[in-house]
């Protein structure tokens, strides 16, 4: 990665789809540090998508601007058509996926299509920053972009210029606070809630039974220094991330078992 980021090619994506404000933040930010920005997300909102790949109907491409285009496609299809199409002559030197509405802690990252578009730019040999904005709990749907605006230039500029070597991925997390109130930027462990997500049955109109995946019950969590208990003392969450799922502890002691 260049030290000076303004000759970086960098490329936006998200799950919340091409009109989404958090999208129109980050390219905000990335225009700040870069002139050379694309932006490649889904035509409509792709939220949970995971990591998943449409392989079974044809992907179309809409071309909205100079270096913009929708995908009616998942996170991953937007991420992998830009690199290997849409900028096969330029790759980027950058992904950053987001700005999500709603924060992606703990095991949210492994539904999260913002993290799998970060995943899948890491995948592809770029390094790559998946971001999210919890929102204000004292004031429902109310969303602080400025906090995002104030400390993303600064951590965007850290992350690219690090010199670790490899396809990193990294998960970041702002608090839903004002600006003057976030305590500092954290570098911590993904958590695990203590208490999984739920399911609520219902009836609709005509008398049918259905039932509907509900919210996490509970954002406590008892890993030491993880992303769930720093952003709820006030702290951005910086998360290191990989995409190699191995359990290199269980493996090592399972040398042996099938002799």
């Amino acid at each position: 990665m260049a030290d000076d980021l303004s000759r970086a090619c960098m490329l936006l994506s998200n799950d919340d789809g091409i009109h989404a404000e958090g999208l129109a933040v980050l390219e905000e930010i990335a225009r700040t540090l870069s002139d050379n920005v694309w932006v490649v997300a889904p035509e409509v909102e792709q939220s949970a998508a995971s990591h998943s790949l449409t392989l079974r109907r044809p992907l179309r491409e809409r071309k909205l601007g100079d270096q913009r285009y929708s995908i009616d496609g998942t996170p991953t299809d937007c991420v992998l058509m830009a690199i290997k199409y849409l900028m096969q002559d330029k790759q980027p030197d950058l992904v950053l996926s987001g700005v999500n509405i709603g924060a992606n802690l703990g095991e949210d990252v492994i539904y999260s299509g913002t993290v799998a578009a970060a995943m899948e730019g890491a995948i592809l040999g770029v390094r790559s920053v998946a971001f999210s904005l919890r929102p204000d709990e004292e004031s429902e749907g109310r969303f602080h972009w400025d906090t995002v605006r104030k400390f993303g230039p600064e951590i965007i500029q850290k992350l690219a210029r690090w010199t670790e070597p490899g396809n990193l991925l990294f998960n970041v997390n702002f608090p839903g606070i004002p600006p003057e109130k976030v305590q500092g930027i954290r570098v911590c462990r993904q958590g695990h809630r203590d208490e999984g997500t739920t399911v609520v049955e219902g009836k609709d109109p005509g008398g049918r039974p259905y039932l509907w995946v509900g919210q996490f019950v509970s954002h406590h969590t008892s890993v030491p220094n993880a992303d769930l208990t720093s952003i709820a003392e006030n702290y951005i969450t910086v998360t290191p991330l990989k995409y190699d799922l191995t359990d290199h502890a269980v493996l090592s002691r399972m040398d042996g078992l099938f002799s």
